[in-house]
């Protein structure tokens, strides 16, 4: 099934229809979606890392369903399951009720999610399902999408890990201090003046620009080791968040590099660790105090997050998260790979 999940889009497979074998799957995957190419014009793939995704569901012993998210890069063969994304998450729920994996309960359904990567975490996420099947169309707009639907409430429990995973509020990578954050996506903060940019630039601007990407790619291979993620040279974590002040009534202006692409919007649980380091003084985010929900400004619009935090300083842990997105079935069907191996 392919479906828009938030402001991303993938394909959506139970897991039992996909090899066990992690390197058959894969292999699999880059066929259907079309990689390795920029256009992946011989896949289902959009050509765009916001575009190329997978989510891999199946029935769990911890919730209802487990939720393996991978990302297939449009113009190299690699699959990664380093991050999970939230965004395609609001799909989840919708998949597992359509899929006969999860049982309609009313004029409204919870679905309890657990994401097995990179960390295993629980989300539980409300679909509306009056009439006993999920409603698409609804009035709910999302910044990042070009048209409204039915809500999909996404509720995350915190962890008994602080969010700065590396001890302190502010390192200095690469000559430029930053703040690392986890409250569910391993994120930089970096001021955009510290970058010599304003921070509101359109992302085509962001990509154009060799000598940022060449300084966020340095700062992002060094505050990984920091991060406890190791070498990413290879991997799409963590993003690179440039903050300055809102510009639009909101709390914070943001650009992700994600890594090398710069993201249209800011995927959900980018924007709760933004959130989470917004709130907590002493970070480079621009901290402010008492803000719900914190109003996170990106390239396409603003995203809302709801986020409960315990503690002071390095120490601070979440203690939950809410978002509220939106998602839509596109196809649903079978899909042909070409033959053969795509990676040798």
């Amino acid at each position: 099934m392919q479906m828009r999940g938030g402001s991303s889009k993938g394909a959506y497979f139970l897991a039992a229809d996909l090899p066990a074998d992690p390197a058959e799957r894969d292999d699999l995957l880059l066929r259907v979606m079309g990689s390795p190419d920029a256009r992946q014009v011989d896949g289902i793939g959009g050509g765009h890392p916001l575009t190329s995704k997978v989510a891999v569901v199946s029935p769990s012993a911890d919730a209802d369903v487990d939720y393996l998210f991978l990302q297939v890069v449009p113009d190299r063969a690699v699959v990664t399951d380093a991050q999970t994304c939230g965004n395609l998450l609001a799909g989840v729920g919708p998949f597992a009720i359509e899929r006969g994996l999860v049982p309609v309960s009313g004029g409204t359904t919870d679905v309890r999610i657990r994401i097995v990567n990179p960390v295993p975490s629980l989300v539980v996420a409300t679909v509306s399902t009056p009439g006993g099947r999920v409603a698409y169309d609804g009035d709910t707009a999302v910044a990042g999408t070009p048209f409204p639907a039915a809500p999909v409430h996404l509720e995350f429990p915190g962890g008994d890990a602080p969010v700065f995973p590396t001890g302190g509020l502010v390192d200095r990578f690469a000559g430029v201090d930053v703040t690392c954050v986890h409250a569910g996506m391993p994120v930089v903060l970096v001021r955009a003046a510290d970058l010599g940019v304003e921070g509101t630039e359109p992302p085509d601007v962001l990509e154009a620009d060799d000598r940022l990407r060449a300084a966020v790619e340095a700062i992002r291979l060094e505050a990984g080791p920091a991060m406890g993620l190791g070498d990413v040279r290879d991997t799409t974590v963590p993003k690179i968040t440039i903050v300055s002040e809102s510009r639009r009534g909101g709390t914070v202006t943001t650009r992700t590099f994600i890594p090398h692409r710069v993201h249209t919007a800011i995927g959900v649980l980018g924007a709760v660790s933004v959130a989470a380091g917004v709130l907590t003084p002493g970070t480079v985010a621009n901290p402010v105090t008492a803000v719900d929900p914190v109003r996170v400004e990106h390239p396409t619009g603003y995203f809302d997050v709801s986020v409960d935090l315990d503690g002071d300083g390095a120490d601070t842990r979440l203690l939950r998260s809410a978002v509220v997105r939106t998602a839509r079935k596109l196809s649903d069907g079978l899909v042909w790979p070409r033959p053969g191996k795509a990676t040798g």
